[in-house]
């Protein structure tokens, strides 16, 4: 009876650290959100730091209007109507300070609507 206890016990504690053990994996291959918000005539933020090889979810944001990003060399070209939000995943591939424009005719400042990406290492 003793040694059955023990088992059951041992049993319940090896079904605990293995649950505890692929949570705590699964929490860790999601991807980090960066939120991105467009309004006229910028990005905010307007400059962002991501890791090669380490995956990202872009939130992209339209605040007064339609906008969008595009970013080439990252392969990122998102689209958001006024008030609505997209996401993207994206993983650097290469290291670089990279820029991302609106790619949706906003107004006059469209041109100057610029965000700063540094992937580094």
């Amino acid at each position: 009876m003793k040694r059955r206890f023990i088992s059951i016990t041992l049993l319940f504690i090896a079904l605990f650290w293995l649950v505890q053990a692929r949570s705590s994996g699964a929490a860790q291959d999601e991807p980090r959100q960066i939120v991105i918000t467009a309004k006229k005539f910028a990005y905010e933020p307007n400059e962002i730091t991501l890791k090669k090889g380490e995956p990202v979810e872009f939130v992209f944001k339209g605040k007064d209007a339609s906008h969008g990003l595009r970013a080439s060399e990252l392969n990122l070209d998102l689209q958001v109507s006024k008030g609505g939000t997209v996401k993207a995943q994206v993983t650097p591939d290469r290291i670089g300070e990279f820029s991302g424009q609106c790619s949706i005719f906003c107004g006059m400042g469209h041109g100057g609507m610029v965000i700063k990406i540094h992937v580094v290492d």
